[in-house]
């Protein structure tokens, strides 16, 4: 595997990562408190850094170390996750997820938004209130964690002739072990490689994460340490030697050091007796001893309390020199305090086990291999049914045994594609999360409070879907968020929240995913939207239309309700959009809104692009295909249950209701003249937007699953077809696009309606 393939790797996992922190953050927004919310959220920040050190990503590098410096004060309960806090992080994430995205396909960040994110960052780590939070003055930094137990009293030695102040510090003690039980002790050689630092890691925060696992005693070794005037501030040049007494064993220690495996050189093994405190006295590795205390990460250090008695410290100058640059890089880390060290442990072996649990159970498959495999499972099914048909014309025996294999045969066939459709399913969540953030960056352009809930996440549809969802959700967010709600202080005037609510939402239903997208604005002006389709000759001025009618009129090229053009809308881009891109899936939209509560957007689409249940009919001599998900129920029309009305159209009584009838033939123009309903069958189907209608077919040959073949990419889009497939006996046959087919049927050619989703 070459380096790049690495990278791409690397590249895909950041986008899961990317997806949990902003998880993760949700979650706090929304008053979660779990240790393991907060953890989620540190590790994939950490990850993200680690990876991005690998490949020399600075940028990423250095907005992620500062990102994950503040997360672990949110950890370390030195921070308290307030909504203020919280959307900063949540800019932060976004700004994470721009730096990863340039470093992958190119392109530039924001600089100035980035270097305003990084103050924000600092400052809520050094205990200061967000710039735009107008909140009660910020507690004191020394009252965030309770009162630890007092550092021992150390004392200072006086500045050396080189201008260092050495500052000896060690690893302060921690809950010990019941006196019965053997807890087995790890010996640790960790040789840092020179570039350690320039990848993103630091040796002194693996030290404290290692430290968090149990007793520990730590000795450097620093004979590589260079004079001076050849030191090179950004490499490494100490070893360290640790023993470390903990019940994560061997795989528990390894995991502190997993992003910086390949930085270093790493030795870890189980010694069979305690020898913390013993290995000061091993020969093999001199070592220079550097005890020092946790409570040194914390800020103001051991002499923030109060002055220090100073003391002798022994080693010579290079010895003092290296004490206090690791002094001072540890100093500089936002760091957990000495008491929370046995509950993070336990937090990160509960989430290093889920992961591990999780590796297993998953694999990462190029999606083209996907499409491939379902390609030939396609052609399996065509096959599959002209052997069928074959066997079928040419032996009357039904019951031979060639019949009996091709049935077992159509139903493992059936199973493969179900299973492999089954592999291309994904959750809507991906998306659903992407719109988080179009929520915010469009609240904080309109000013308004907006607070988006998500339902059904885990609904799962066919990739392909998937993604060609986001932009149409992207403009119904931006329509819901611009038009639909109120400024916070016309809501509280109403009696509202002042905060806005934007509600996604996905479920199954009848064979398909709809996804309602609702708010609780101001709904849909109607004298409004009425009057600006006159002002643009869309509609006459004495045209009586329905609610639903003028609500539809959105949708329409060009049109938009704004009163002036600005970054969000009035160019009469957007609704248009949503409506053709929805009809390309194969879907449909409709609109409800209530006047001061708010509008509600559906949109019913097929779960896959790929199959289809249809029921195969003839209509004029022609084959066609009508999607069994659009079908109520089937009938045979009887003469004494036909009325006319009008001049040309028929209704057809059905259960004490009336329903049009709606001859195929004639509006696809496959006859000139109406057919007689009696000679022919009647499909209810049930349109968006459209209601119930009854369409006349000549016959139906039968109930199948059909592999759908697009006809504008193999030929061009015809008016009232969506797609086409192939039969049995190997002819081509038309999927009908019921939507357009009851669009016609309503007075509407179907060139008409199709020029009118088109254009824009």
């Amino acid at each position: 595997m070459d380096m790049n393939e690495i990278k791409e790797i690397f590249f895909q996992e950041c986008e899961e990562q990317l997806a949990e922190l902003e998880s993760g953050l949700l979650k706090l927004n929304d008053g979660d408190r779990d240790p393991e919310t907060v953890n989620a959220v540190f590790r994939a920040v950490h990850s993200i850094k680690g990876g991005a050190g690998a490949f020399g990503l600075d940028d990423l590098v250095s907005f992620a170390h500062v990102f994950e410096t503040t997360l672990d004060c949110v950890r370390s309960n030195k921070l308290e996750p307030t909504q203020d806090v919280l959307k900063v992080m949540l800019k932060s994430a976004d700004v994470l997820a721009d730096l990863t995205n340039a470093a992958r396909d190119g392109g530039s960040v924001d600089e100035a938004r980035s270097r305003t994110l990084i103050r924000e960052l600092e400052a809520l780590a050094h205990g200061e209130a967000p710039a735009a939070a107008e909140a009660p003055a910020p507690k004191p930094a020394a009252a965030a964690p309770k009162a630890a137990a007092p550092a021992p009293v150390v004392e200072k030695p006086p500045v050396n002739d080189e201008g260092f102040q050495p500052i000896p510090f060690s690893f302060g003690d921690f809950d010990e072990e019941p006196a019965d039980r053997y807890v087995p002790t790890c010996q640790v050689v960790f040789k840092p490689k020179k570039d350690l630092y320039a990848k993103g890691n630091e040796a002194v925060l693996l030290l404290r994460d290692v430290s968090r696992l149990g007793e520990m005693s730590v000795y450097c070794d620093m004979d590589s340490l260079p004079p001076l005037d050849k030191m090179n501030p950004e490499e490494a040049y100490f070893s360290w030697k640790i023993s470390v007494t903990t019940d994560k064993g061997e795989d528990g220690v390894r995991s502190v050091f997993e992003f910086a495996e390949w930085d270093c050189d790493l030795d870890i093994h189980t010694i069979e007796e305690d020898v913390v405190g013993e290995a000061s006295d091993d020969e093999e590795l001199p070592m220079q001893p550097v005890p020092f205390d946790l409570s040194m990460l914390d800020e103001g250090g051991p002499s923030a309390g109060g002055e220090e008695e100073p003391t002798a410290v022994e080693g010579d100058a290079a010895a003092a020199v290296a004490a206090a640059e690791t002094a001072t890089k540890v100093s500089q880390a936002a760091s957990r305090a000495a008491e929370n060290a046995k509950a993070a442990a336990s937090a990160a072996g509960a989430a290093q086990a889920n992961q591990a649990a999780a590796a297993g159970q998953t694999i990462r498959v190029d999606l083209d291999r996907v499409d491939r495999l379902i390609n030939l499972v396609g052609e399996l099914v065509i096959n599959q049914a002209m052997l069928s048909q074959s066997v079928v014309e040419n032996d009357n025996n039904g019951a031979s045994s060639i019949n009996m294999g091709l049935e077992e045969l159509q139903q493992l066939t059936r199973e493969i594609q179900d299973s492999v459709m089954a592999i291309r399913a994904q959750p809507v969540k991906p998306v659903f999360q992407r719109m988080a953030r179009t929520v915010r960056e469009i609240a904080d352009i309109t000013g308004k409070s907006v607070r988006l809930i998500t339902e059904g996440e885990n609904t799962e549809v066919d990739k392909t879907v998937i993604d060609k969802l986001a932009e149409p959700l992207t403009h119904m967010i931006r329509n819901a968020v611009d038009h639909g709600l109120e400024m916070p202080e016309k809501r509280e005037a109403l009696g509202k929240n002042p905060e806005g609510t934007v509600r996604l939402t996905a479920k199954h239903r009848s064979g398909r995913i709809v996804i309602e997208l609702a708010d609780d604005g101001a709904g849909i002006n109607r004298e409004k939207v009425r009057q600006k389709a006159i002002d643009n000759d869309l509609i006459a001025a004495d045209a009586n239309l329905s609610d639903e009618e003028i609500d539809n009129l959105i949708f329409h090229a060009g049109f938009s309700t704004a009163d002036k053009v600005s970054d969000l809308s009035g160019r009469g881009v957007g609704m248009d959009v949503v409506k053709r891109s929805i009809q390309a899936l194969g879907g449909r939209i409709s609109i409800s809104s209530k006047p001061g509560q708010g509008s509600v957007f559906t949109m019913s689409l097929p779960l896959t692009l790929a199959v289809l249940d249809g029921m195969v009919v003839t209509v004029a001599g022609q084959t066609l295909v009508v999607p069994l998900t659009a079908i109520v129920e089937t009938l045979q029309p009887e003469a004494s249950a036909i009325h006319s009305f009008g001049a040309s159209q028929r209704l057809i009584s059905i259960r004490n209701s009336f329903c049009p009838l709606v001859d195929v033939g004639r509006i696809l123009n496959f006859r000139t003249i109406q057919a007689n309903p009696i000679e022919g069958v009647a499909l209810l189907v049930e349109s968006e937007g459209g209601g119930q209608r009854a369409l006349m077919v000549d016959a139906i040959q039968g109930q199948r699953q059909v592999v759908i073949k697009s006809l504008e990419a193999n030929y061009t889009h015809v008016p009232g077809i969506a797609a086409a497939t192939i039969l049995g006996d190997g002819r081509v046959a038309l999927i009908l696009d019921v939507d357009a087919v009851v669009a016609a049927s309503r007075g509407q050619s179907l060139k008409q309606d199709i020029s009118l989703a088109a254009t824009g």
